[in-house]
């Protein structure tokens, strides 16, 4: 086992939320934090636009690439590519039921074929000098928990991964949407316990239905490390709080609105290459939830954000309307 410590907080990849913007965005909020880009599969990086992918900013380190794939040789690739481009930590995705993912057989499908996790492991392994881990339920379908996850722990652990984050949840392939998936398995956490107190020398990290940094503090008396995913997304504030709350040093910002303000030179830039302010300002709808005002701010960056000439005087006029509110 190598001497991989896993960041003690995640937040999760996201499809469709966690581009560079996001991250950034996030980035801004907390300097501790392990970022995630969202799944790219393996052959996408081996045949597509590979820089579209691969993009990101130097702000946004501490940052974990995930793939998707099951051709341990193309991961393999994948992985190789992922460190040249200087990415800190590689992650195969054993989680993802989407029927998309299903039919191109990677994603939770491969809680059926541990072995062949494994192979794609040592593969990868064997490519890359960064950590693997990877991100995985506690099973599928009616597969027994218990021995499903031991099952897929030991392949891992045989081809030398650096980590598991386990979502502690089964995953229906059949019958659930993916969005069902997220919610409705009922959440384990004993499971994910009982995985890391018989490897105490995996790094195990703990996945699903985490939405306070308080509920992570207290998996973190069981566990290495904490993944939030939707939480960080739609109450990113959270987040400021996250490096004095979870790793006890100074928050980047004493409020809000000051992380507004640092994140206007990174738009002016963004919109000088020909991005749209809507691209970037719909990451941070949810950043004053709760405060008064925060509706007209929703309501005007998701109005105004989108019109033609919408620039960052337009994000000024919506934190305008919650400084009066």
């Amino acid at each position: 086992m190598s001497a991989y410590s896993p960041v003690r907080l995640a937040v999760a990849p996201m499809l469709a939320w966690t581009d560079r913007h996001c991250r950034f965005f996030h980035r801004l909020l907390t300097r501790k934090t392990l970022l995630y880009t969202e799944m790219v599969h393996s052959g996408a990086l081996l045949f597509g636009d590979r820089e579209r992918f691969l993009a990101h900013s130097a702000e946004e380190h501490p940052l974990a690439l995930q793939l998707g794939g099951s051709d341990p040789d193309m991961l393999a690739k994948a992985a190789k590519i992922v460190e040249d481009h200087g990415f800190d930590e590689v992650n195969l995705n054993v989680g993802c039921p989407s029927e998309r993912v299903q039919n191109g057989s990677f994603g939770a499908c491969l809680m059926l074929e541990p072995a062949l996790v494994g192979r794609s492991v040592g593969a990868m392994k064997a490519a890359v000098s960064i950590p693997v881990t990877v991100k995985c339920r506690i099973g599928v379908d009616e597969q027994d928990s218990g021995e499903a996850l031991d099952a897929l722990t030991r392949e891992c652990v045989a081809a030398g991964v650096d980590g598991l984050i386990v979502h502690a949840r089964k995953a229906w392939l059949k019958g659930l949407s993916p969005r069902e998936n997220r919610d409705v398995p009922p959440l384990d956490y004993p499971r994910v316990y009982r995985l890391k107190q018989d490897n105490p020398a995996l790094a195990v990290s703990i996945n699903g239905g985490v939405v306070t940094l308080a509920q992570a503090r207290a998996h973190l008396t069981q566990v290495d490390g904490v993944m939030i995913g939707r939480a960080a997304y739609q109450n990113p504030a959270l987040l400021l709080d996250a490096d004095p709350d979870i790793f006890g040093t100074a928050a980047p910002f004493s409020d809000i609105f000051q992380v507004v303000e640092a994140l206007e030179p990174y738009i002016a830039r963004q919109m000088e290459r020909g991005e749209r302010l809507a691209d970037i300002t719909r990451h941070i709808l949810g950043l004053f939830n709760g405060r008064r005002g925060a509706r007209a701010f929703r309501r005007h960056l998701a109005t105004a954000g989108m019109a033609d000439g919408a620039s960052l005087e337009t994000l000024r006029e919506a934190v305008s309307l919650l400084r009066r509110g």
